[in-house]
């Protein structure tokens, strides 16, 4: 591995309420400030009412109800992750304490290895637990979570495994996009324990996806197989996009979101640069209303059905790359992001709904969940919004920090 080992290790020791991030201090205009802040008091009045009776990690909507998973499914990172971000938001003691109740339930999770999304599961919930807690109990379950995660590697195509427990032949060699952003669990782990392997792991991942996925012109597919005996490339395919050809727009969300993560954690530049033309791409695919459409190449976009929950990722991206960049043009837009996502995919005119964001799509070939509720658009609505009011609370909790140098190879 290319990237300065020193140069990752150097940030091991980084404390909790280390205020080191590479955040825009620059504050946003009035009028979107007042926007950000209203649907921020929004999310924390609906989650105010609606948490204490929760009974399960939510996974979806119906009817405007939560659906509940008990063992959080892929998702269960997010509900602890949304009340630490309604937390840092308020200081209301109910919110900690409860973020920290579903937080330990994940714990049987940590020895799971049918599963790529332990970095979903853990980084909103463990990691932030211990970032903002101190207690090492929360970093250690973390680096368990790590060490069943880099099982799933492949040495021989440099990938980690999507789907399928390990002892299955079925969907061996295959790679989604969704993948790149749990590699920061992985960066974690080495932080924490100062071994490399976590690391080397998540780097060899991300210049595997780095290679197969972009297309010249800044699009992706969300799938791209291989062949998992000798590592060698099949070719892209789909599962949640509309074709193999197509182009997803939650998957290039965490493609512009994971690849700019990358960069920070490690200081190797091509990242930043993937990051970047997957952003471009994304950016200039947004229609006038800056809510993405669930596919950015289906047939019938730009009127096809949006998804609120790639705004909600692609936002937050879109600042972290700005801050990474110097580029105030990806900020201007994750502003506008948030603001469109604020002023017509809130649930502020329901009462019966449980969510803050409405206008999501979980898997439209599939007919699964169509203008539903999401819980991880509910938690970017949350981390992008308190990214731009409260960036050194966001810092405190997620880690915004940057290398100290980059390399270029």
């Amino acid at each position: 591995m290319s990237v300065s080992r020193r140069t990752v290790l150097a940030v091991a020791a980084v404390a909790p309420a280390a205020k080191t991030g590479a955040t825009s201090t620059e504050p946003a205009p009035a009028s979107v400030a007042r926007t950000l802040s209203e649907a921020a008091d929004h999310a924390v009045r609906k989650l105010r009412a609606v948490a204490p009776q929760v009974s399960g990690f939510p996974v979806g909507t119906k009817f405007e109800k939560w659906v509940f998973s008990q063992n959080g499914d892929w998702v269960g990172g997010f509900w602890p992750g949304t009340l630490w971000m309604a937390y840092l938001r308020t200081r209301d003691d109910m919110f900690r304490t409860l973020a920290l109740d579903w937080a330990r339930r994940l714990a049987p999770r940590r020895y799971d290895t049918t599963t790529h999304d332990l970095g979903f599961l853990f980084y909103p919930s463990w990691v932030t637990a211990w970032r903002l807690t101190g207690d090492e109990t929360w970093s250690a379950g973390a680096v368990q979570a790590a060490d069943s995660l880099i099982q799933r590697y492949n040495p021989r195509g440099r990938f980690i495994r999507a789907w399928g427990a390990l002892d299955t032949r079925q969907n061996a060699g295959r790679v989604i996009m969704d993948t790149l952003m749990n590699l920061d669990l992985l960066a974690f782990a080495s932080r924490r324990t100062g071994d490399e392997k976590y690391l080397d792991v998540a780097v060899a991942h991300a210049r595997t996806a780095q290679r197969y996925f972009p297309r010249p012109d800044g699009s992706t597919p969300h799938v791209f197989d291989f062949d998992p005996d000798t590592g060698a490339p099949i070719g892209p395919d789909t599962v949640q996009g509309y074709s193999p050809s197509s182009c997803w727009s939650r998957g290039q969300a965490w493609g512009i979101y994971g690849f700019t993560t990358m960069y920070r954690r490690t200081g190797h530049r091509p990242f930043l640069s993937t990051a970047r033309r997957l952003a471009d791409y994304a950016t200039g695919a947004l229609t006038a209303d800056h809510v993405p459409v669930w596919d950015y190449r289906a047939p019938q976009q730009p009127h096809d059905v949006k998804d609120a929950s790639a705004g909600a990722v692609m936002a937050c991206g879109l600042l972290d790359l700005s801050a990474a960049t110097g580029r105030p043009q990806y900020r201007d837009v994750a502003l506008r992001m948030l603001t469109a996502l604020c002023e017509t995919c809130l649930t502020t005119r329901s009462t019966r709904a449980q969510a803050v964001v409405a206008r999501c799509t979980r898997n439209r070939p599939a007919e699964d969940g169509i203008e539903i509720s999401l819980p991880y658009a509910d938690y970017y609505l949350l981390e992008g919004i308190l990214r731009v009011l409260q960036p050194n609370d966001v810092d405190r909790a997620v880690d915004l920090s940057t290398t100290a140098a980059g390399v270029s190879g």
